[in-house]
């Protein structure tokens, strides 16, 4: 079994893919977990995660004989090549300089690009075979453009929804601490209802307006693709311009990577 973990600054999203030799099988994760992320963990308590978690579906981790791993953490992507080695017995692919991708990155700055962006584009690249935008919904909102010959021209990140309403909680001294939810109505009838309706029409129109004024740039009406924990909440419901919703997404993508490095 193969690997594939994603290393978020929020939650840490890995699923068991069976191997696969060609880079176009595509198979979906048939096991996949979420947990919160932890900055300070150890390659220890990484492996002794991946084991209980792999006990609950009957499997046992010298079941697994290839790993590969995307970080935003940079802490945490050493910790978890680590844990490959002790508890699996084998090298982790850590994505990074270095790592073939087939996608060349058309930056200023390509090291500054994030794993899990590269990642992502990666994998919608391969579902579209042409020019398309990703967007992902976790503790930033972050949009990834990907040209028609599969190269990544670049990106744009805003603040995500949590943060928005931490943001409202801690220096807003009337404005309660507000759980992130599908707002009853647009026109808010308790405060509540209205910081609900703020973040997710005001996070929604955010959105359709970003990728009409990348679609005008590009000059088509390119497909838009959502990932990340928090896509469901206003995708599709809330937007108009994203066609789809693939929370596996990223772990497609590191799946795909691995198989143009081995």
């Amino acid at each position: 079994m193969l690997l594939v973990v994603d290393v978020g600054n929020t939650q840490t999203h890995f699923g068991a893919v069976h191997d696969s030799p060609s880079p176009s099988a595509g198979r979906e994760p048939f096991e996949r977990w979420r947990f919160a992320t932890v900055r300070g963990s150890t390659s220890d308590e990484l492996g002794a995660a991946l084991r209980n978690l792999l006990a609950l579906r009957g499997l046992e981790l010298d079941q697994i004989d290839a790993s590969i791993v995307s970080s935003t953490v940079p802490e945490l992507g050493p910790e978890w090549a680590e844990m490959a080695r002790r508890y699996l017995g084998h090298e982790m692919l850590v994505v990074g300089p270095g790592v073939r991708t087939g996608m060349p990155i058309r930056t200023d700055s390509p090291r500054e690009l994030g794993a899990d962006r590269l990642v992502n584009a990666v994998a919608a690249y391969e579902r579209y075979h042409g020019a398309c935008i990703v967007v992902d919904f976790g503790t930033a909102i972050t949009y990834d453009i990907v040209s028609a010959e599969g190269e990544y021209l670049g990106g744009i990140i805003s603040p995500g929804m949590e943060i928005s309403l931490e943001a409202l909680w801690a220096r807003a001294a009337k404005l309660p601490a507000v759980e992130l939810a599908e707002p009853r109505s647009l026109i808010g009838k308790t405060t509540v209802d209205a910081v609900r309706s703020g973040i997710v029409y005001g996070f929604a129109s955010q959105v359709d307006g970003i990728i009409t004024r990348v679609r005008a740039e590009l000059g088509s009406d390119v497909p838009a693709i959502a990932t990340g924990g928090l896509a469901h909440h206003i995708v599709p419901s809330f937007t108009e311009t994203i066609g789809e919703v693939d929370e596996l997404l990223t772990l497609k993508g590191l799946q795909l990577v691995w198989q143009r490095n081995v």
